[in-house]
């Protein structure tokens, strides 16, 4: 398990990296031209740099995001290094539901395999505001959006996975954060309501509903014998657009905890190793942190508390889907 000795040290754990290895250096050598992946959120920080080194090992890229200006460039970026890069942009809000159905329908239409999903877009620390759906945005933008564009998605993957022999990859970006939340874990009655609404703890609601949603998406795949694994990452704490709500806290948080802080490429080490490194092959429902196993919450844990974050959530969409 990852301590923090070996967080402040960049020391590798048992994978043989550690939290000073870098995108690149967990995938070298991985050659993966027989791969397609989503990537949210994929045209600015470490979603980018994500996008970036699975192009480098020859994945085709699909990067999914809200601004298409962002992604020309994040397309061009890429292919500016890397010229024979496979890299599509396509438009994705992950706060409306009714953009999630429609991107998926949209890449459904290219007829392409899709072997791994990386839930990387997100919010942070956002002020109370809700989504076009009515829904809390960080809860919304990080969790539900994901949920329904995995569920949305699933028998793609799994149609890839049968047809090729090869497993399918899902990775939900969750946080530290995830320790940090409301009472009971989930504000499941009061989900929309200002009263009580704390920016920090909402987002680390959203991020322990990544873990919960990972852990009962991997049971439910188990249990139905499937080619694909579900597994959530922490990335580390990363100066990125992520933070444009509270970057004044951050930098001044910087100052006295530097030694804890990674750059861009090493931010998404962890997504890339668990996305393409075949040490982690069959390995699902598990959290990452510095592209080693480690321990999570008691709440991230309860098999009790996934299922009904699960059931809550298909329920939320469904009314959603009424209203509209």
């Amino acid at each position: 398990m990852v301590g923090v000795i070996s967080l402040v040290t960049g020391r590798p754990g048992p994978s043989g990296f550690g939290s000073a290895s870098t995108a690149e250096q967990v995938t070298q050598g991985i050659h993966a031209s027989n791969l397609t992946a989503i990537i949210t959120g994929g045209a600015s920080g470490i979603g980018l740099e994500t996008a970036r080194v699975l192009a480098l090992r020859k994945v085709h890229v699909v990067i999914a995001v809200r601004n298409m200006v962002s992604a020309k460039e994040a397309k061009q970026y890429i292919l500016e290094e890397n010229e024979s890069a496979r890299v599509d942009i396509m438009k994705l809000d992950l706060c409306s539901v009714n953009s999630v159905r429609t991107f998926v329908d949209n890449f459904l239409a290219l007829d392409l395999p899709l072997n791994i999903l990386i839930n990387n877009a997100g919010v942070m620390f956002c002020p109370f505001k809700l989504s076009e759906d009515g829904i809390e945005m960080q809860f919304a933008t990080n969790h539900l959006g994901h949920f329904l564009l995995t569920n949305l998605l699933l028998d793609k993957m799994k149609q890839t996975a049968k047809a090729t022999g090869i497993e399918g990859r899902i990775i939900n970006l969750s946080s530290i954060a995830h320790n940090y939340t409301y009472r009971k874990g989930i504000r499941f009655n009061k989900i929309n309501e200002r009263r009580g609404y704390g920016n920090k703890k909402a987002y680390g609601q959203s991020k322990l509903a990544n873990i919960l949603h990972t852990n009962e998406l991997s049971r439910r795949l188990e249990e139905e014998g499937v080619n694909i694994t579900a597994n959530s990452v922490h990335p580390g704490v990363i100066m990125t657009p992520l933070m444009r709500h509270s970057s004044y806290l951050m930098h001044f948080l910087k100052i006295f905890t530097f030694y804890i802080w990674k750059n861009v490429p090493q931010g998404a080490a962890t997504t890339c190793y668990v996305a393409l490194h075949p040490s982690v092959k069959g390995v699902t429902g598990k959290y990452f942190v510095d592209c080693n196993q480690c321990k999570t919450s008691a709440y991230a844990k309860n098999k009790q508390l996934a299922k009904k974050l699960w059931d809550f959530s298909i329920e939320l969409i469904k009314s959603i889907s009424k209203a509209a």
